[in-house]
């Protein structure tokens, strides 16, 4: 979605002590890092978000790290958030749960007024607990998959990098909520900003992947460091024909020996990771676009809606015209 220019989005941090410091300063950074570059191009004169961080009062709050943060209200007093996130933070979490007796009723109120609600790794404990995530799709970190599944109202995907069920998200750990927050900034300004501001933050854009909202990108990357930065191409030149000859001109190899080594490394040919890419893609521009499926065929780099229509099925089990009538 993408606001007006003169409106700023209230992006709300809850803390606590013990609480991580990466989870608060990694996502706050992508916003305040879209702040510059909007009113660098134009499209902004003030902040695009106004960041708070909340706290059970105003003041300096100890993060496990032993820096510490200051907040700018107490939580109860708080209004106006657009975005609110919980961070997350081993032991200081557990103490949270429990430490605040009107939390959770504070909790649910954000989450009739709120547009957007989420986690940074175990702070969807703290969500969990209020019954916050009762009958959504979430994920945490993975050392917390099973504290989080005795929570049994609550539909885990534990190797997500971060999940989107609605207006409620919920990310992995720590590092995994920059990438949430890159999504987020997605939304509301376009994927051009997202990947000026993660190329900023020297980071590959970690799309959301669409229904799954499953980070494929980021799993790629970490899967193979040598094609990491081809991979990054890939996504970005779908329309382009990424024949093994291409790939191996981008990667400064030979056609025989990349293709040897792009198997070795990803545990696919170079053709089947193109193809499955692209269907990811389009899974994408089905379920968040309205589009004609010869568009979508066009900007996946497909010759013919026809070939995107035996390629999805074969990959997904269904046509394009029923993923997008179950998803979109």
């Amino acid at each position: 979605m993408n606001h007006p220019q003169d409106q700023s989005l209230q992006i709300a941090m809850f803390i606590y002590p013990g609480a991580s410091s990466l989870d608060v300063t990694g996502p706050l950074e992508v916003f305040a890092i879209a702040n510059h570059l909007l009113r660098e191009e134009g499209r902004c004169i003030a902040d695009a978000y106004t960041i708070r961080l909340l706290a059970e009062k105003p003041g300096p709050v100890q993060m496990g790290s032993g820096i510490k943060f200051y907040a700018d209200t107490g939580y109860r007093e708080a209004s106006a958030i657009h975005t609110l996130l919980i961070s997350g933070g081993t032991p200081g979490t557990y103490e949270a749960l429990y430490a605040k007796p009107d939390l959770n009723d504070w909790l649910h109120k954000q989450k009739q007024m709120a547009e957007r609600m989420g986690s940074i790794c175990n702070g969807a404990l703290i969500l969990a607990n209020a019954g916050i995530l009762d009958g959504h799709r979430a994920t945490t970190h993975w050392a917390n998959v099973d504290e989080l599944r005795q929570f049994t109202n609550i539909e885990i995907d534990p190797d997500a990098i971060y999940v989107r069920d609605g207006h409620m998200y919920t990310s992995a750990g720590i590092t995994a909520g920059i990438d949430l927050a890159l999504a987020l900034v997605e939304e509301d300004h376009g994927r051009s900003l997202a990947l000026a501001i993660a190329r900023i933050m020297v980071l590959y854009l970690k799309r959301d992947g669409g229904q799954q909202q499953y980070s494929r990108h980021l799993k790629d990357q970490l899967q193979s460091d040598r094609f990491a930065g081809l991979v990054e191409w890939m996504y970005q030149n779908l329309d382009q024909s990424l024949t093994v000859e291409k790939l191996a001109q981008e990667s400064a190899m030979s056609p025989r020996n990349f293709a040897r080594c792009f198997l070795k490394e990803l545990g696919v040919t170079p053709a089947r990771f193109v193809e499955s890419i692209r269907v990811e893609r389009a899974c994408q521009l089905l379920s968040e676009q309205n589009i004609s499926q010869e568009k979508v065929a066009c900007l996946c780099g497909f010759q013919s809606q026809e070939q995107l229509r035996r390629t999805f099925r074969r990959h997904k089990g269904i046509l394009p015209s029923e993923f997008r009538r179950r998803f979109h």
